[in-house]
């Protein structure tokens, strides 16, 4: 197949992207494809529009190329209107299909699904409306309380409105104060009372105009793969220091990942219950990965959905995937399979 494997883009998730897509394109090249590794917004200059997939391709070289305009992103941004880079829409209706290796906003919230849907470009992962729905979530939060999935208590709170503190809504500290729509844990922090709330805030509103506070849950960190409906083993995820913020999350080494998760089997089902319940919550199809806090009495939160897994050499869903016997390489040429079928009504 000729496939194109967007990353990179504007987000604050940009060099983790980069290097999803990266093992994503050597994966689907050594298993006989024509990948190409492309960034959504920077784009491929001068590229041969006779021959966007050629046989022999340098997938680091590509790598690096998008690298060396992460300093330049912001700028690029002010100065440009359009958000596709140079030949990008061109190379992915050409393909047989976009792997989107995209965290983050402008790749993981629906705009891009929403943009190629109209363009018929085929692609991985769920369509526009579930990817809208799960990337924001304080909506996501909404939904899960309607659908009985468990969740902890919280509320949203505006730039552009007056402060709502927990307080005022019956929250007593710790909270968590994240972004709505943000990713890998940029921009969430731990507030142990008001002054540092205040700062909290400040943290998140730096990166977006809305955020969400929600009741600081202690428990043990775990998060299950969904594939065509079915989860696949529980993982668990021990921070060695702190807790499973950004660094933890991408510092080789940081955590101890274990899977299968060393809990009870009814705990184990129960936790698959709940991340299949959460997909069909959402609307996501094809794949997905729901995070979890689970507490010592047993009693266990929805975190938030992921309609994009990472897929970095440390990344949670090859993790599983690999647990029940299916290789990186398989695995990436599965979510392909599985996301083509959205395609062929």
């Amino acid at each position: 197949m000729n496939i194109v494997v967007l990353a990179g883009g504007t987000s604050t998730e940009r060099k983790v992207s980069i290097v999803s897509g990266t093992n994503v394109c050597k994966a689907l090249r050594e298993k006989g494809h024509r990948a190409v590794l492309v960034d959504v917004f920077c784009g491929v200059e001068n590229a041969d529009a006779a021959d966007f997939f050629p046989a022999d391709y340098d997938v680091d070289k590509a790598s690096a190329y998008m690298s060396s305009f992460d300093d330049q992103i912001d700028a690029m941004v002010a100065s440009r209107r359009a958000f596709f880079g140079p030949n990008v829409i061109e190379m992915c209706q050409q393909a047989d299909i976009a792997f989107l290796a995209l965290h983050g906003a402008n790749g993981e919230d629906g705009r891009i699904q929403a943009s190629f849907d109209l363009m018929g470009i085929r692609y991985t992962g769920t369509g526009y409306q579930s990817s809208a729905l799960a990337m924001d979530k304080t909506i996501t939060k909404y939904i899960f309380q309607a659908k009985g999935v468990p969740t902890a208590k919280g509320y949203e709170i505006s730039r552009d409105a007056a402060l709502v503190t927990p307080d005022d809504r019956g929250l007593t500290y710790p909270v968590i104060v994240k972004p709505a729509c943000g990713g890998s844990s940029v921009g969430c922090t731990i507030a142990a009372d008001a002054e540092q709330f205040k700062t909290s805030v400040a943290t998140a509103f730096a990166l977006e105009g809305k955020a969400v506070v929600e009741e600081f849950f202690k428990g043990r960190e775990f998060s299950v793969g969904v594939i065509e409906g079915k989860a696949l083993p529980v993982i668990e995820i021990a921070p060695k220091e702190g807790w499973y913020d950004y660094k933890n999350k991408y510092l080789p080494g940081a955590t101890i990942e274990t899977c299968p998760a060393q809990i009870t089997p009814e705990q184990t089902t129960r936790m698959q219950h709940h991340a299949e319940e959460a997909m069909k919550a959402l609307g996501i199809t094809g794949y997905g990965r729901i995070d979890f806090l689970m507490n010592e009495q047993g009693q266990m939160i929805v975190l938030e959905a992921n309609t994009l897994p990472g897929m970095t050499a440390t990344s949670l869903l090859p993790q599983e995937a690999a647990e029940v016997g299916v290789p990186y390489g398989d695995l990436c040429e599965k979510l392909i399979e599985i996301s083509l079928k959205n395609f062929k009504a």
